[in-house]
């Protein structure tokens, strides 16, 4: 039986590794823990040279990259709205998300939110590769998101038949509910 311990790492491409790493470390203050250069895919054998990249995303968790010189431009996916794709990191509670949001625009990024996501709060951003990125907090009771796994299932399986968005959950946005 398969048991996953955490998440290693996600990679992701980047147009520049110096850049990116820079950014990362100026910006959130990552730490740059290990790079990887080769001069071919080892799983594959394939003849391409790349840059790999790590950073502490804390707590064990690690954000890699990879440059690829030799391949196509990056892109992004025309069909996929920009912010459906995002890197999310948690920080510990309201007071760091407002701080990391000052923090982030004196640094001369631009930021979106706070949002009020009823069970967490986020802010938006993108690093240079135009990755999108949230930082967020987690402030939803032990009582809703027991009742949000509760109804997952039902969700999922009435979406999947529907296509429109299930109602199990519509209590979290009536106000009674959503006041912390």
């Amino acid at each position: 039986m398969i048991e996953l311990q955490q998440i290693h790492h996600v990679a992701y491409r980047c147009n520049d590794a110096k850049e990116t790493v820079e950014w990362y470390q100026d910006k959130l203050n990552m730490e740059f823990l290990v790079a990887i250069a080769e001069d071919q895919v080892p799983s594959t054998k394939e003849p391409d040279p790349y840059m790999h990249l790590f950073l502490d995303a804390g707590n064990g968790n690690i954000l890699a990259f990879f440059e690829l010189p030799n391949s196509p431009e990056m892109g992004k996916d025309p069909n996929t709205p920009e912010w459906v794709q995002h890197i999310a990191f948690e920080l510990k509670d309201r007071d760091a998300l407002i701080a990391a949001k000052e923090e982030l625009e004196a640094k001369g990024v631009e930021v979106l939110g706070v949002t009020n996501h009823e069970i967490i709060h986020s802010i938006y951003f993108f690093d240079p590769n135009g990755h999108r990125l949230e930082l967020t907090f987690r402030d939803g009771t032990a009582e809703q998101m027991a009742e949000l796994k509760r109804v997952a299932p039902a969700m999922l399986e009435e979406w999947s038949v529907t296509k429109k968005a299930p109602k199990h959950a519509a209590w979290l946005h009536e106000k009674e509910f959503s006041e912390h």
